[in-house]
């Protein structure tokens, strides 16, 4: 296998495929377009790792003026952390003594902070925080909608946020609250709609816990699909938007979000057959591209799509006459979900004017525990 490094300065299609690539200068106008957003509210920007999975794009989010980065699992802050991001949220439960023990350990050299929506789980966390001398950081996760993880506004989260505030080395920062269930909504309007009556469940919460006497520091939220929605709310303070920075053909088609933000990344991909006139065979299959959105399709190339995924081979059907792809030819494949398809995948291959700029190692790759 040819070593990675050496492609660099090489053009794109010199690349052995199927290879997952990133158009640079389009990553960076994405990366500019959400900071200068956050520029002109109240609310910041806390990206989402779990998108790119790699620490050398967090730290151009931060330097474009995010204040620190949002992580899915556990496995991802270790890697931010140890490329030197200090400030992460882990936006979910982190429950069991082994996994408990990593978080305090990386509260000795950075800020963390954690999502909770159980009691036993503060206290565990609370009981291993105090034996190590560290204090972690915590918010409580909100049911608003989406019926997957937190508590229930009102008592229920109140009774947690009290908990926190009594327990030793453990400082509560305030809520969090995901509307993924409209993120993703084609219709602006509607979007809208389903949002801000998501988002007033954890505006009620955050009011119920002052009338109480609670101090509600943060307010945490949002996706790419409603960050300009989410984030226009004078009571936010951070959204956690993460697609914006590759994009895909299903956040391209939500309103008011794929005009804004380009499609960054691509998989390149080779010809390995063509078997029959209206058939080609390419060698992107199921191991480098996802389809829980859809099946993705070929760039720029009017009359060809692919039909159908299996392990190894992505199944292409032609429409036209005008399609003159054979054997060796390379194209580029649009993913429908940039997160799950950089999961599969080593390294990027960052591209700026055609030409291997550089190669990414993509270290928070499988990072699922």
């Amino acid at each position: 296998m040819q070593d990675t490094e050496s492609y660099i300065g090489k053009h794109k299609t010199e690349l052995d495929t199927p290879a997952l690539l990133i158009d640079l200068d389009k990553m960076e106008v994405n990366i500019q377009k959400m900071a200068d957003y956050f520029s002109n509210v109240r609310a910041e920007l806390r990206p989402h790792l779990k998108t790119h999975k790699t620490p050398i794009i967090a730290h151009k989010q931060i330097a474009a003026g995010a204040i620190g980065i949002t992580c899915a699992k556990l496995g991802e802050a270790e890697a931010v952390i140890h490329a030197g991001i200090r400030d992460v949220l882990i936006a979910n439960q982190i429950v069991g003594t082994q996994k408990i023990a990593r978080l305090i350990n990386l509260a000795k050299h950075s800020e963390i902070m954690v999502a909770v929506d159980n009691a036993d789980n503060v206290q565990a966390i609370s009981e291993a925080a105090t034996a190590k001398g560290v204090t972690i950081r915590v918010l409580v996760e909100v049911n608003i909608g989406m019926d997957r993880c937190g508590v229930e506004p009102g008592q229920p989260t109140l009774a947690l946020a009290r908990q926190i505030c009594e327990s030793p080395n453990l400082k509560f920062e305030g809520l969090m609250g995901y509307e993924g269930h409209t993120v993703a909504k084609p219709n602006r309007s509607e979007r809208e709609t389903a949002t801000r009556e998501a988002m007033q469940r954890l505006i009620e919460a955050k009011h119920f816990l002052e009338k109480h006497g609670i101090e509600v520091l943060i307010m945490s939220g949002g996706g790419t699909g409603t960050f300009d929605i989410t984030g226009s709310i004078l009571e936010m303070t951070e959204i956690q938007a993460g697609s914006y920075i590759f994009m895909d053909s299903t956040y391209r088609n939500v309103e008011g979000v794929g005009e804004r933000f380009d499609n960054a990344l691509s998989v390149l991909a080779t010809v390995v057959s063509r078997p029959e006139q209206d058939r080609i065979i390419v060698d992107a299959g199921l191991k480098v591209l996802t389809k829980e959105f859809g099946i993705p399709q070929p760039i720029g190339l009017p009359g060809l799509e692919m039909t159908g995924l299996s392990e190894e081979h992505g199944k292409m059907m032609i429409f036209n006459g005008h399609v003159h792809l054979k054997p060796g030819d390379k194209l580029e494949i649009l993913p429908t979900h940039c997160c799950t398809t950089v999961n599969l995948h080593d390294r990027y291959y960052g591209i700026r004017n055609e030409i291997v700029e550089s190669v990414w190692e993509i270290s928070a790759r499988g990072r699922s525990q």
